[in-house]
């Protein structure tokens, strides 16, 4: 756990996010020297011991400078073709770069919505520890060739805090055109100063940060905050740097006072708690009484079935679900049973339930290790 700048020497595994800003160049293309200096840096950290994945963003930004669309904004269609475009030039990019240091690359394409299920979740986790074990470096992108929804170009702050929770990351690093978290707008205010290490992200520090992007990606300050608290949540430590300042990887893996670290919280989650709360998508909610609310909100239970009064949508065993009091959504939480199974249940005592059913797996609906509070009303 990473609590102080000395505790970076110690990482094992660090997830690396390198921002289209920094890698898409609007008459070049592709910048490959840019890639061929944070690959070596990354690869002298490799033959250190240190196991790096790489969450790219670039795809986009190079579909359309292949294209000659950078004068006008695009239709989900024509994002989705100059993601096509452009992935296998920023995988070739990649792969020339680490083939120097004789390491091959692999390339995972991923959804919000894959790490958002769980056999999807173990699938990518399982695919990451294989590649670390044969000494392959991840290159993570989002799969933006099949994402329907909007489309943010050059933001995969998210997916990059995301995938250091899928991976078991020590740490997480945000490289972008900037050296870190400022407490004014650098480009604006010749006194701005840096801040070098932040406990814990308030809303002080979301102001701090504004929602501009940079002209290559609209991820923006505000974006990499909440990227860092999700991470950290999960105990997973955050850092911003700069990418064009050469060395600024190396000094702050080595402790050195470079760009901005967001230590591990003592108000942390648990990864499986955090992955309820931050990952998973909820497959149909629970509706309870006054009395099981309080139970939940003040005494730590888990839920039982008698305190349900309500069960919509249809999912299954081990599925998310939220937990509706009276007031509003008090928690997630994973299922015991399928919202069939739930219908028939809801509002018996626990010693009903085999006689219901004709089984008996569970006594809680959903156990409390398996539950978090999302709201203290």
């Amino acid at each position: 756990m990473i609590r102080s700048r000395t505790d970076l020497s110690r990482a094992k595994r660090v997830v690396v996010k390198i921002g289209s800003s920094l890698l898409a160049d609007e008459s070049a293309g592709i910048c490959q020297d840019v890639i061929d200096r944070l690959v070596d840096e990354m690869a002298g950290f490799m033959a250190e011991g240190l196991e790096v994945v790489v969450v790219t963003s670039g795809s986009v930004a190079l579909g359309r400078v292949d294209q000659g669309w950078l004068d006008r904004e695009l239709s989900v269609h024509e994002k989705q073709a100059a993601a096509a475009i452009g992935q296998p030039k920023l995988m070739s990019a990649y792969a020339d770069a680490f083939a120097r240091h004789d390491r091959s690359v692999a390339q995972m394409l991923l959804t919000k919505d894959d790490l958002r299920h769980r056999r999807r979740y173990l699938n990518a986790s399982n695919t990451s520890e294989t590649l670390f074990s044969a000494g392959v470096v991840p290159i993570v992108n989002e799969n933006d060739t099949v994402v329907v929804a909007e489309i943010k170009f050059g933001d995969n702050d998210s997916l990059g805090a995301l995938v250091s929770l899928v991976v078991d990351a020590d740490l997480l690093v945000m490289l972008t055109d900037v050296e870190g978290l400022f407490d004014k707008n650098p480009a604006r205010h010749s006194d701005a100063s840096r801040i070098g290490i932040i406990e814990h992200i308030n809303e002080a520090h979301i102001a701090m940060a504004g929602d501009a992007g940079s002209s290559f990606g609209t991820g923006g300050m505000a974006s990499k905050l909440m990227a860092a608290r999700v991470a950290t949540k999960s105990g997973v430590a955050a850092a911003i740097i700069s990418g064009s300042k050469v060395g600024a990887l190396r000094k702050l893996l080595a402790g050195q006072d470079e760009g901005t670290l967001f230590l591990c919280g003592i108000d942390r989650q648990t990864k499986r708690k955090h992955w309820i709360t931050e990952v998973l998508h909820p497959a149909g909610e629970i509706r309870v009484d006054a009395g099981a609310a309080k139970a939940l909100l003040k005494q730590g239970s888990s839920l039982l079935p008698v305190g349900v009064i309500a069960v919509d949508g249809v999912f299954d065993k081990g599925d998310c679900i939220e937990i509706v009091g009276p007031n509003g959504i008090i928690a997630r939480g994973l299922c015991n049973y399928t919202a069939e199974e739930m219908r028939r249940i809801m509002g018996h005592a626990s010693g009903d339930i085999e006689s219901i059913l004709g089984f008996h797996d569970f006594t809680s609906v959903i156990h409390r290790d398996n539950l978090v509070l999302t709201s203290d009303n």
